[in-house]
């Protein structure tokens, strides 16, 4: 069932020739930063919106009960804010294997908001589209949250990417209607059984 997109990835050369290259973290990326970078900076790409449709067997869930995690959609005129990381070449492959459950390297422009003028730099991002392997897609919020709140990985269990990501987005003072409906809908939820 999990797409390994690790080869797919590495086959992509559009940076090779560049020292150190942006990348834009809109999930886990934002909050779990567990890679050297060279520089951190907020930043939104344009076009884009987050969404808890994609499934998560490595991380956040298993093959049998997969955990839902964060890809982006297209939406004209859309804002999604998140992270920009300046990243030495070799960071790359690390992060291929850890965005390896579906997940492509794209190109897109990335604007910073922490400038007084706009500023603007190519960099990459990595989403999962409709058409890979572990796409979960569009469901009820009050569903995604019920998934969400039985699932359970390696990296731990799926709430608390939801919840992080949430407290994350806060504190960076941008409102995502999206994520802040399925943590309301999480948080409502009866407790698991023990």
């Amino acid at each position: 069932m999990t797409l390994d997109t690790t080869a797919i990835n590495q086959q992509m050369t559009h940076f090779d020739d560049h020292e150190a290259i942006w990348l834009f973290g809109y999930g886990s990326l934002i909050w779990k930063a567990d890679f050297s970078f060279l520089e951190r900076r907020p930043a939104h790409i344009i076009g884009w919106e987050r969404r808890f449709w994609q499934g998560s067997h490595d991380h956040r869930g298993t093959p049998q009960a997969p955990g839902r995690v964060a890809t982006l959609t297209e939406s004209p005129g859309a804002v999604c804010h998140g992270m920009a990381y300046r990243i030495a070449q070799d960071v790359l492959g690390p992060l291929d294997v850890r965005e390896k459950n579906g997940y492509l390297r794209v190109v897109t422009p990335l604007h910073f908001d922490d400038a007084d003028q706009p500023e603007s730099r190519e960099g990459l991002v990595y989403l999962a589209s409709e058409d890979n392997a572990a796409f979960l897609g569009p469901a009820p919020d009050t569903a995604i949250a019920r998934q969400i709140a039985e699932s359970h990985g390696p990296s731990g269990p799926n709430r608390d990417y939801l919840l992080n990501l949430a407290q994350a987005l806060r504190e960076m003072g941008h409102d995502d209607p999206h994520i802040f409906a399925l943590e309301r809908e999480l948080l409502a939820l009866p407790p698991l059984p023990a």
